[in-house]
This record gives structure tokens, sequence and C-alpha cells, in this order.
């Protein structure tokens, strides 16, 4: 009988552990790196797991980049729309927006979204990827994709929810809820636009030596947006 201890057992993590570090490993390199240096064998070497147990997961590479990004902005959404609630008690307006230019330019997301346009890989839809011979999970990944997920109308309606309230306690007419959609639509493009080619904006406005110009630009563009639960006279 050997008298050596024997080492203890490494828990086995559970499918949706294993996901969830699998995304947040690919989260963390392509923050680092961008979405193209984002390899399998890579984040299974971070993890110590094999290849082929992220593939059991998400059937592709392509099909685990969409769910990086749908992981990222799922959790984003929650937090803007409690962000918008603060807000509606008195705090600081720019600060709903803070975790937007964190997620898109910071965590890279915004680079991940103009590569899946650009390549053809964001909404190509589960035919494709069944088509492609990517296995069942890449389909069940391609078919959550293709119901879409409703960030931009849950943020517009947040922001309507208060536009209505505001305009009836002022005893004017409410808004459309048209009218919400297409704002939070123009914000979307304006920080998309600030993450990818924020710097060469300022540079080609003179501003490529004045440090505190990305800071004043997030600042006004929080009052612009918050300037839209004011409500006014139809003129």
């Amino acid at each position: 009988m050997s008298s050596a201890r024997e080492a203890p057992r490494r828990r086995r993590r559970t499918a949706a552990e294993a996901r969830l570090a699998i995304l947040e490993a690919a989260q963390k390199r392509l923050a680092e790196w961008g979405p193209e240096e984002i390899r399998l064998q890579d984040i299974a070497s971070d993890l110590g797991i094999s290849h082929p147990a992220i593939l059991h997961h998400f059937g592709s590479r392509d099909a685990l980049m969409l769910a990086v990004s749908r992981h990222a902005f799922d959790a984003l959404n929650a937090d803007l729309v409690a962000s918008l609630e603060r807000t509606a008690q008195g705090g600081d307006p720019a600060a709903w927006l803070d975790p937007v230019f964190e997620t898109l330019r910071d965590r890279g997301h915004a680079r991940l979204l103009a590569w899946s346009l650009l390549t053809g890989r964001l909404g190509a839809g589960s035919g494709q990827g069944a088509a492609a011979g990517q296995g069942a999970a890449a389909g069940k990944e391609a078919d959550e994709s293709e119901e879409g997920r409703h960030m931009l109308l849950d943020l517009a309606t947040a922001v309507h929810t208060r536009r209505v309230a505001n305009a009836k306690a002022a005893g004017v007419e409410p808004p459309a809820l048209e009218e919400s959609v297409f704002a939070m639509q123009l914000v979307a493009a304006a920080l998309m636009g600030d993450a990818l080619m924020g710097p060469v904006f300022r540079r080609s406005a003179g501003l490529a030596g004045d440090e505190g110009a990305e800071e004043r630009y997030r600042e006004w563009l929080a009052r612009r947006v918050n300037e839209l639960l004011v409500p006014r006279e139809k003129t």
C-alpha cells in the first residue's frame, strides 16, 4: 500500500461553468488582441482544456465569437437599464453611458461587431451554419443569433418610459415610441463611431494633443441624450 498522499481531485466544471469560463477567456483575448487574433487553441491553453472541448460547447470559432458578443451585450443591456433608472432618481446623467464606452472600446466589442459585419458573420442565420456542417452547438448559437437581441429596443423603451412620465408630469403630449427608438439608434451610431474612430476624428479636428477631449465628448454626448428626457411643447 502506497504511503504517498493522493493529490486532491480537481472539481469538474458543469457545462454552464465551462461555457462561462470559455466566454470570459475569449473576452480577455478580444480586449488584448482584437477579434482577428482569437484562436481556439490559445483559449484552450489558457484554460487547461482541449481544443475539442471548446468545439463541444460552441461548435465553431464563429459561433464562439457571436456568443462572446452576445454575452457582453446582454450584461451591458442590464447595466444600462439599471443605470437609466438610477439617473431618473437624480444620478449623474453622464454615468449611464460609461459602461457603453468601456464595452465597445476598452473591451474590444466595437472591433468585434465591425469585423463580424465586414466578414458577413453577423446575422448569417442558422441555415448557413447548419449547411456548413458546424455541428449542433453551432446551429443552436446561430438560431439564438437569428432570434435577435433587442438591446436597442430595450434601451429605447426604458428611455421612452421616462420621457412619457416626464411629459405627463409637465402636462404636455407624450412623444411617440418611434422617436425614442430613432434617438437611441443615433446614439448607438455615435458610440460605435467613437469607439472605432474617435482618435482619428479628434486628430482631424485638431484635438490630438488635448488629453481631456475624449472625456468632454462623452460628457457632451450624455448631456445631449439626457435632453431627450426633458418634455418640450410641440412647435
